[in-house]
């Protein structure tokens, strides 16, 4: 179990300035301590604009330790409404300058002295193969927060705090997290998420938005993972229970909005009995090949699900949504982005009516979800190498879950390595263990999940490739001259390198991962660079065409 400082004679192997920094206020005399997500809901009920929805009352409220006949929360943040990756510092990278951010820090934390501060804590892992401990800190009047933060993650009890004593050691100490959604600086118009991934502990400044405090939590926990040997995974995961005891297990990497959610609570018309791990994060043992949930709960996007829709009865909180008053006087979230895009809801476990926290079971295919036009809707990788380098130049869009600097193109097809825009650790990490699963066995695929050539592929043709797939009925086959790709023919959208266009566009997007390959050697201080075994094979792959 990761453990709470305790004084050593060395306090340099566990500590950094920005740790010292950071940890600090949370033994503040000006510091209250939430004890339980009962308490933290009473106070974001309290809390200034919180719209309490009566009418829609909680699931199972008390199994989740929120008050008996609790009801759903609202609560809308202003303009912003998405993640700022360009106000993200990670020490040790390109651009994060300690000398001149931790006085800008130091600063922050000095000037809230004078405000009421919450303490609240969870754990991350729910499984005793991996367990950490994270605490946040953060101003009065932002219960909301605090609360969908409490709900998303696993709140300390008797049942968890009981398996966190007995749960693996792990390498770092427990993630801490400053936050003061109120901070303004001239020199951060956006804003400034600052994290320490090697001492586990961040200062999100000027952040309003939960999403925020949730990707910003997961990014060291994620980081502590792949600290401890597991693949870090930004995705889904779920198992197909099949007849005659046998079972086939998928894992979905993609950005959000990608489908990952969608594919990962798949009914496929209650045509099989599924079991879902999560659909957002969980890690995998690369050695013994179990893989393990980090939160209990799912942050999802409200805009597929209808004011009346079955799914709703599931939410927590939600976030930046409209309401509507019915004649019996009950309040309704308004979802389907009405108000904004990006609106969000935190969902319970309850969601999925088979959730388990581990599954045992190896993963029998990875599924990378790209949004690249060249792409067909389906494609079969052979080869561990090619199969990891895909994944390392996952190609996507931007969704309206980020808010982008100024002059950033939203329609930009972007490369965004195994779906992860949260990791701090060698990029060379997640490709080396993802190669691994692959060499053991793991069949690699590419899903578009976006259009083919200006035809968009529908959710019902992915989970139509996945039913055949998982059933073993596919059908691939050696595509074009390729060695190492194969594909399965989807009627409607066949196209081949007859087509001196599609070709052309096929050819320029495989140059794009080469070039972002190999401008990894020198980007971010050389942190992403790759083996040159990556770059190989996508070069093997443009002679091909």
């Amino acid at each position: 179990m990761s453990s709470i400082e305790f004084l050593s004679e060395d306090m340099k192997e566990i500590m950094s300035a920005s740790r010292a920094t950071i940890t600090a206020p949370f033994f503040g005399n000006n510091v209250k301590e939430i004890k339980s997500v009962a308490q933290a809901y009473k106070l974001a009920k309290k809390s200034a604009g919180t719209v309490e929805l009566k009418g829609r009352k909680i699931y199972k409220a008390t199994k989740l330790g929120l008050p008996f006949g609790a009801n759903q929360l609202l609560f809308n943040d202003g303009a912003i409404v998405g993640r700022c990756t360009a106000a993200r510092k990670i020490v040790g990278t390109e651009g994060c300058d300690e000398a001149k951010l931790l006085p800008v820090i130091r600063e922050a934390i000095y000037n809230s002295r004078y405000k009421t501060m919450y303490k609240a804590n969870v754990i991350i892992g729910l499984d005793e193969d991996f367990m950490v401990k994270a605490h946040l800190l953060i101003p009065k009047n932002h219960e909301n927060i605090m609360l969908s933060w409490l709900l998303n993650f696993q709140a300390e009890n008797r049942e968890f705090l009981k398996k966190y004593k007995k749960s693996m050691p792990i390498p770092r100490g427990d993630i801490y997290i400053y936050s003061n959604p109120d901070w303004q600086h001239p020199d951060f118009p956006y804003g400034l998420t600052y994290f320490d991934p090697k001492h586990n502990c961040a200062a999100i400044l000027g952040m309003k938005y939960f999403g925020e405090h949730k990707k910003g939590t997961l990014t060291l926990a994620w980081g502590t993972a792949a600290a401890s040997g597991y693949a870090a995974c930004h995705g889904g995961m779920k198992r197909y229970n099949l007849p005659n005891n046998k079972s086939y297990q998928v894992a979905v990497f993609g950005l959000s909005g990608s489908g990952k959610s969608t594919i990962t609570h798949a009914k496929h018309n209650n045509k099989y009995d599924i079991t879902v791990l999560h659909d957002d994060a969980f890690i995998i043992n690369v050695k013994d090949k179990y893989s393990i949930a980090l939160e209990p709960a799912y942050f999802d996007k409200t805009a597929d699900y209808p004011i009346n829709c079955e799914d709703n009865k599931y939410i927590l909180t939600l976030q930046n949504n409209g309401v509507i008053q019915a004649k019996d006087g009950t309040l309704h979230a308004i979802t389907e982005d009405v108000r904004n895009g990006n609106g969000r809801a935190v969902k319970s476990r309850f969601w999925s009516k088979n959730r388990v926290d581990r599954i045992n079971q190896p993963i029998n295919a990875i599924f990378w979800l790209m949004k690249d036009p060249t792409i067909p809707p389906v494609l079969k990788l052979s080869g561990a190498s090619l199969g990891s380098a895909m994944g390392a130049t996952l190609a996507t869009k931007r969704t309206s879950a980020e808010r982008l600097a100024e002059g950033v193109d939203p329609n930009a097809l972007v490369v965004e390595p195994y779906a992860n825009p949260f990791r701090v650790y060698p990029l060379e990490r997640d490709y080396t263990r993802f190669k691994q699963l692959i060499l053991d066995g793991v069949e690699c695929y590419i899903l578009n999940t976006g259009e083919f050539m200006g035809k968009k592929v529908t959710p019902q043709v992915t989970l139509g490739i996945i039913e055949a797939i998982v059933e073993g009925k596919s059908d691939f086959h050696k595509w074009e001259n390729f060695s190492d790709i194969e594909i399965m023919d989807i009627e409607g959208y066949e196209l081949t390198f007859e087509n001196a266009d599609y070709k052309e566009q096929f050819k320029k997007r495989m140059q794009d991962r080469i070039d972002f390959v190999k401008s990894r050697d020198v980007f971010n201080n050389g942190i992403d660079k790759l083996p040159n075994d990556a770059l190989i094979v996508l070069e093997e792959v443009l002679k091909q065409i």
